[in-house]
């Protein structure tokens, strides 16, 4: 058996090639999975479970039919996406996890994240986040019209993408400090997280042993996915992994 992990895919209508991969893989080998994990960004922007922007209702549909086939399904929260809520998780029947959140991987503790709480040498971006991803900030800006929310989101994704655009690669990334400083909190020697875009597999020293974090691809490019399974972690091409005997 395996379990799968898939991040920041930004499902919007102006990719829909994107849409008809995920399609396939939630349809195929997912089904059978112990396992599938989304962590964090899914969609492009959402303004709030009751988005029905195209093509979030057919993604909605199609997570429904999957879980309801037997898939399950874990959901965690990205910056894209932060204002996702238990309404969401009742439509497609997926379960909401925190971030981080730790879990048992084949007898591995392992740490999952979404990851840009990691990238703290932005911290312009962390002051925003805390301002704006909070239980108070979020219950005010769900209170407002739905039509006033989209605009809002939209606005500040088009600023957050020009100021981001700006930063040096260094600043946006994750701080190693950090990434070990919580690895060391949760007592884990493997972490995996998302967000920054940047696909790959770190292997560093964290007090004595060896320690791994996965990176996992974005859908912009390489459409990635994590398979775990007893023998251990590889990333492949979703593509790939429908092939994949």
């Amino acid at each position: 058996m395996q379990t799968l992990f898939i991040s920041d895919l930004h499902l919007t209508a102006e990719r829909p090639d994107k849409l008809q991969l995920f399609k396939k893989l939630l349809r195929g080998p997912a089904l059978n999975a112990d396992a599938l994990y989304i962590l964090g960004d899914l969609f492009e922007t959402w303004a709030g479970d009751d988005d029905r922007t195209p093509p979030h209702p057919e993604i909605i549909s199609e997570l429904s039919e999957f879980t309801l086939a037997g898939g399950r399904l874990y959901l965690m929260r990205g910056n894209r996406d932060y204002l996702t809520g238990q309404r969401f998780a009742q439509e497609t029947g997926g379960q909401l996890i925190e971030d981080p959140a730790l879990i048992r991987l084949y007898g591995t503790k392992t740490l999952i994240m979404h990851g840009d709480t990691l990238c703290t040498s932005d911290i312009k971006y962390q002051i925003f986040r805390r301002v704006v991803n909070n239980r108070f900030s979020i219950r005010l800006f769900l209170l407002l019209p739905y039509s006033l929310r989209q605009k809002i989101w939209h606005g500040i994704r088009n600023v957050t993408r020009k100021t981001t655009a700006r930063k040096l690669p260094n600043i946006i990334d994750v701080y190693q400090p950090a990434v070990e400083k919580i690895m060391l909190q949760y007592g884990v020697l493997n972490l995996i997280h998302g967000h920054t875009h940047h696909e790959a597999i770190h292997e560093f020293e964290l007090n004595g042993r060896t320690a791994f974090r996965y990176v996992l691809s974005d859908w912009y490019r390489k459409d990635g996915v994590l398979v775990a399974d007893n023998s251990g972690l590889r990333m492949m091409r979703v593509e790939e992994y429908l092939q994949y005997p």
